[in-house]
């Protein structure tokens, strides 16, 4: 029987070896991770007004920010913990690896029929002026969960030129980030965008009608048995009205402050539910068909699914196998599923050059 740990903070720790691991090895791989830790300084307010190639007024944080603390993570096999480094139960913010938390939310709206289908135009569902013609109406929710969008538009100060020409995982641009570009048909270019993303979850708060953490929690991460410790925020000016109620619109990610403050601990248990395929101790979460989908290469930039990270062609992580898949966020927060081998790892505040090297010493201490 599959293991699934109990409400948190109970978690079993499993003997490496009983669980075909060399424990030296695996020892080492911990070892290794906590040793190499982030170039990102520990004031993250420092950080998000720095590090994103932003000018004034475009770097002002509108969320949220705290310190940051040390390099923290686990691996599991089998469900249980077999390595860990730092104080996973530290919360901090992390990132981008927000975004994936939202493509779970589309998820469940998706099951639940709230999103008909992932090629509607976004805007048959969603009147309220951001997905009008003659550009944002083509718009369809899985351009949005693909960032393939084009969106054009300004969201809560922010707009979408920010991250026109936005270089992620080495892909060239045509000019400097913050620079105009033409904008392309939706759904025909690719290209990273954080703006656009948070009105991903405008949408998706206009669809639930609920704020989307109220979502998570009672849909997610109860269910998985999750702490009550993570917080996800928005910024002090996205709020909106809703059936005559205030609620604020999160963001996806923690570019201007904000976003999603989770230990590591909490995020090996989401993590554990996608290797899963959506189910935690015979009840469905999240159903194949969308875990399928947010596998499912973008034509355009085949390494990226909806909202999460793909090693198609073992193209971003040489050492690990082409099947594994990943949330990844600035600064070194990372979640590793690797369903060949049963593994899940959780880095945070690692060094992002590190973690291809972290992945082939854990490969690197299976036995069986």
């Amino acid at each position: 029987m599959r293991y699934f740990p109990p409400p948190h903070p109970d978690w079993q720790r499993g003997d490496p070896a009983a669980l075909g691991l060399d424990a030296v090895k695996i020892a080492a791989a911990a070892r290794f991770a906590a040793e190499h830790e982030t170039p990102w300084r520990r004031d993250l307010a420092y950080m998000i007004a720095h590090d994103f190639a932003e000018e004034p007024p475009w770097n002002e944080a509108l969320g949220p920010v705290r310190a940051r603390g040390g390099p923290n993570g686990l691996v599991m096999r089998g469900g249980r913990i077999v390595a860990e480094w730092g104080d996973t139960t530290q919360i901090d913010q992390t990132f981008s690896v927000a975004k994936s938390y939202l493509s779970i939310v589309a998820g469940l709206a998706s099951d639940r029929g709230l999103i008909r289908d992932l090629d509607e135009p976004v805007g048959r569902s969603i009147d309220d002026g951001g997905f009008a013609p003659p550009h944002n109406d083509r718009i369809t929710w899985r351009h949005l969960l693909q960032q393939t969008s084009e969106w054009q538009g300004e969201l809560w100060g922010k707009p979408d030129l920010i991250d026109r020409n936005r270089s992620v995982a080495g892909r060239p641009t045509a000019g400097r980030k913050g620079t105009h570009r033409d904008l392309q048909t939706p759904g025909t270019f690719w290209e990273y965008n954080d703006v656009r993303v948070n009105r991903l979850a405008l949408a998706l708060l206009r669809l639930w009608r609920r704020p989307l953490p109220d979502v998570f929690r009672e849909l997610v991460m109860a269910p998985i048995g999750a702490s009550p410790d993570w917080e996800w925020h928005g910024y002090r000016n996205s709020y909106v009205a809703i059936d005559g109620v205030r609620m604020q619109s999160v963001s996806g990610g923690s570019h201007w402050g904000g976003g999603v403050f989770i230990h590591a601990q909490d995020q090996a248990r989401i993590g554990l539910l996608m290797l899963r395929g959506g189910e935690w101790a015979g009840r469905r979460v999240l159903s194949e068909e969308w875990l399928a989908a947010m596998r499912e290469p973008c034509p355009l930039y085949p390494q990226y699914g909806l909202l999460w990270w793909l090693n198609t062609g073992r193209r971003l992580y040489p050492s690990a196998p082409e099947s594994s898949w990943c949330a990844s966020g600035a600064g070194g927060n990372f979640t590793w599923i690797d369903p060949d081998h049963d593994l899940v790892a959780v880095m945070r505040w690692i060094d992002p050059a590190a973690r291809d090297e972290f992945m082939r010493r854990v490969i690197d201490a299976i036995r069986q």
